[in-house]
Formats: C-alpha cells, structure tokens, sequence
C-alpha cells in the first residue's frame, strides 16, 4: 500500500454536520452511490448513535454499497459502537471508525478523564469495535493541539489492540504544514508497529489549510486522507477531496502514489452535493468552480490556444466538465430517460417516481429545447418527497410584478385533496408567493436560506431553488427547480414544508472528528 493513497470520504458525516446541511435517507444514498460511482475507498456514511434516522440512512448504505467499504463513526463507547457495527452489517466491506479525544483541553475539560482513563477507553473501544468488523479505524479527537508523548502512547496501545488504521486529526484547524507534516514523521518514527496499520489524517479548514495540512501528512507518510466534496463540513469546512485528488494527480515527481478515483465523476459529485445541501459552489473554487477553466486575459487566451499546457496544469473534461452534454428533447422516450439517469447514477426508488420524473421531464421538454445533464440531475431532486409524502402540493399560482406596484401573489395548495386559496403582497414576487404560502399553512418556520443558481446557460436555463427552513431545532432543505424562477421558489418552499411535515429532517447531527 505504499504507492497507494486511500481516499476516505465523510461527506455524509462530517459534511453533513454543516448548518442546514442535513440530508434525508434518500438523498444520503443518491451522494452515496454517486461516491461508489467515484471509485472512493471508504465511504463514513453517518454516525450511528445520533439518531434512529442516521442509523437507518447506514443501514441503506450499507445495503446498497457494494464496492466502497462503508463506515459509521461512534464514541468510544460500547452503546455506540454496538449501534454502528448493526449499523454496517450489511456492507460487504465494512468499517467501525471510533474516536477519543486526546489533548489536555479536552480531556480536563470535556472529557474529565484522566490520560490513563483515556487510553484505557480507547483499547476498550477497540476491541467492541472488532466484534464487528477487523476494518477497524482510531481517531485521536484534536491530536493538533495533542501532546506528542500522549499521542505515542494511545497510538502504540490501539495498534497492539488491533486498530488497522489510526487517524491524526486537526480538529480545529490549528496546525501549520511544516508543524503538522512533522507531527506525522514523528508518529512513524516513534510509535512502536507503526508500519503495521495505515496513517490517517482529518484536517478541518479553519485557517485555509485543511488541503495543504492534508498533503504535507501524505508528503511526511500519511497513506489516508479523509476528506469532503467541496471541502463540505462544520464551521470552514475540511479537505476538499477534489483538490487533494487532482493535487496527487497533478505532481505524480512529488507524490509518487495513486489513487483510485475516477477523476471524471467529480465534477458531477460536485453539483450533486451542492443541489442536495443548498451549499453553492464559489465560482472560483480550485478543481469545480465554474471559472475554474476559464480565460479572461488576453495573454491567457492567446497561451491556451497556441498550446494548453502555457496556463492549465490539467485538462477541464479530466475532471468531468465536458460531461454537461445535450442528451434528450422532447421526443425522447421513458427508456432513453431512464438509461440516462442510470448512467448518471440516479436511482429512483418505484416505478411511480419514475414515472413522475418521467412527466416532469416532458414538461421541461416542452418550455426548454436543449436538455443537459445537470437539468435532469435537477428533476430528479423533488423525489426527495414521495407523492405519499406530499401533504401541500401547487395547484394554482398567479404572481404579478409591476414597476411602481406592489408585487402579488394569488396561491391555490392542495392540503390531503382539499383546496385552499391564499394571496399576500410583498416586497417581491418571491417574498409575496411565500407569504401566501404562510396564510395556508401557518408552518411557524423562519426561513434561514434563499438561494438561486442557474443550472446551465442561457436565458431559457432552469432556475435550481434552495429554502432551508428551520422550526425549533428541526431545520431541512427544499430544492425546486424551473425555467419561471418564481415557479421554482413556490416548489423549493414546499419541497421543504413537505419534508418537515413528513419528518425528513434530522436534529443537531454529532460527532466530530
């Protein structure tokens, strides 16, 4: 394994612990079979113990991954590893990734266990975690700020207790690379069967360099990186898994390793992530940001066409940009719409949501003559709600903007088969649909997120929605999409309502590494 950098991927755990970023069981196994489709070693699918519904949304994963090996992350504690390792049961590869923190802060203040009580936990935890599974990760919480004496001899007891991979995390993104590359030489240096499990590192981004920390580890003999799509995480986020992986593609004279990702699937994981989280990509974000392969300057512009190699150090359809092709119109079938999405790595979960997707397809058909990619990735998002699921559903809008007139908007629902009638003005045709919205359904939720991005070009391009909504400590997301913006907010409003009305939301998710 020393010419092989495994790619350790927590978005569904670490980067779900975003604010608003939670996802329903659905939309977990859409991200999941789209990293499976990434060629990602392992896959930390959730964190067990947080809640009935993680613990279900594993369990899926578990059942539907075949190739990735799927982890759940626990504390190191009996009742939480017992409910991970029954968790990823399923799995043909499975992974119980456990976790104690490790620096005199948290240990005095947190934990309130001495360092002897600590180590003893963590070789506990070890060997509840190998009733399950012999994959069996160790995570030293905040091994930045840790003593390096401590973190020799908790590694030194969890690999005699059989850890085959243990991790070194900057959980608060305090390190610096050189600092942070010399903890890591240190570790293999001095840690006794140090060269008897695989090296991990989970950096966070606090200071801008979760990448940089990340690839100096892997420079000083790390062989793991755990990482997110888009640097997804809590606060500043982690490592982005697409700028780690095209960095050891890209210096091949400096990294001398591979990896397995399939480099072309990023850039769809991207716009996936993104679509499901409501978290938009920056324009200039390295490797996915839509400017990313793009030439302002003259100077640019002449260098490229005489030959590329003058300013691109990697080719924008490695990456998957030359993936948002024309695909379907308006006479394509249901069969070239579903080996499409196949293709695309969408699943539907009936033969009824496909059939909806199906009709909804036909509809865009109808407004917008070109259909790409990214459009049917869009279509595809409402099925977050089952028709089952669909307590309000748009019967009837008519939003009326007028330059000096205070916008209006005249709203029909339906509420379980009954009709009812609502209109509201506001400061916008938006702002005004949504209040009529309120006059009907009286959710009591603050909306904490309103966001719009095109899905492709032109002026007949899909407006891709975000609301995220939050009622007591419940929050939840809601896509729509549409060629009327104003159509796409109304879906995405609902979207959300429907999701809290039918539970699809999850509370304060924990865990964190």
């Amino acid at each position: 394994m020393t010419n092989r950098l495994i790619i350790f991927d927590t978005t569904l755990r670490d980067g779900e612990q975003s604010p608003g970023a939670s996802m329903t069981r659905e939309e977990k196994i859409r991200v999941a079979r789209q990293l499976e489709k990434m060629r990602v070693d392992v896959i930390e699918a959730g964190f067990a113990a947080a809640s009935p519904g993680d613990f279900e949304a594993i369990r899926a994963i578990a059942e539907t991954i075949r190739e990735s090996t799927v982890c759940s992350l626990a504390r190191a504690s009996e009742a939480d590893i017992e409910r991970a390792g029954e968790a990823i049961r399923p799995a043909p590869q499975k992974r119980v990734h456990t976790f104690i923190a490790t620096s005199p802060i948290h240990m005095e203040k947190k934990l309130r266990m001495t360092p002897d009580q600590v180590v003893e936990q963590a070789v506990k935890a070890i060997g509840w975690a190998r009733r399950y599974t012999d994959d069996v990760e160790f995570s030293a919480e905040d091994a930045g700020r840790s003593d390096l004496d401590f973190l020799c001899r908790i590694f030194e007891a969890v690999i005699r207790a059989g850890a085959t991979t243990v991790n070194v995390p900057d959980t608060v993104g305090y390190n610096l690379p050189r600092q942070f590359a010399g903890t890591i030489e240190q570790l293999l240096a001095r840690v006794p069967n140090a060269d008897k499990v695989i090296w991990s590192v989970h950096c966070h981004n606090d200071l801008g360099l979760a990448v940089a920390n990340s690839l100096a580890a892997v420079l000083a003999g790390a062989r793991q990186v755990e990482c997110t799509i888009n640097g997804l995480g809590e606060r500043a986020g982690n490592a982005a898994l697409e700028e780690v992986v095209m960095a050891v593609r890209t210096r091949p004279d400096l990294f001398q390793l591979e990896t397995a990702i399939e480099t072309t699937q990023i850039v769809p994981a991207s716009r996936l992530v993104s679509q499901i989280t409501g978290y938009p990509v920056q324009p200039n974000k390295a490797i996915v940001g839509a400017n990313a392969f793009a030439h302002e300057s003259g100077i640019h512009q002449d260098g490229v066409l005489k030959h590329r190699e003058t300013y691109e150090i990697m080719r924008a359809e490695d990456v998957g940009w030359a993936q948002n092709k024309l695909v379907l119109g308006k006479h394509s079938g249901r069969n070239a719409f579903k080996s499409r999405l196949a293709e695309l790595g969408i699943v539907l979960e009936s033969e009824e949501a496909l059939n909806a997707a199906f009709a909804r397809f036909k509809e865009l058909a109808d407004k917008k003559h070109e259909i790409f990619d990214a459009d049917l990735q869009a279509l595809v998002s409402d099925e977050t709600v089952t028709p089952a699921q669909e307590h309000f559903k748009l019967n009837y809008s008519q939003v009326t903007s007028e330059t000096g007139e205070t916008p209006r908007a005249k709203i029909i629902l339906g509420l379980d088969g009954e009709e009812r009638k609502a209109e509201a003005n506001g400061s916008g045709p938006v702002d005004a649909a949504f209040k009529a919205i309120e006059q009907v359904v009286q959710s009591g939720t603050q909306l904490l997120l309103y966001s719009v991005n095109a899905i492709t070009t032109g002026t007949d391009a899909q407006g891709e929605v975000t609301v995220r909504l939050m009622k007591g400590e419940r929050v939840v997301n809601g896509q729509g999409a549409d060629t009327d913006i104003v159509i796409a907010s109304i879906k995405a409003y609902l979207n959300a309502l429907n999701k809290l009305y039918a539970g699809l939301d999850k509370v304060n998710p924990q865990g964190n590494v």
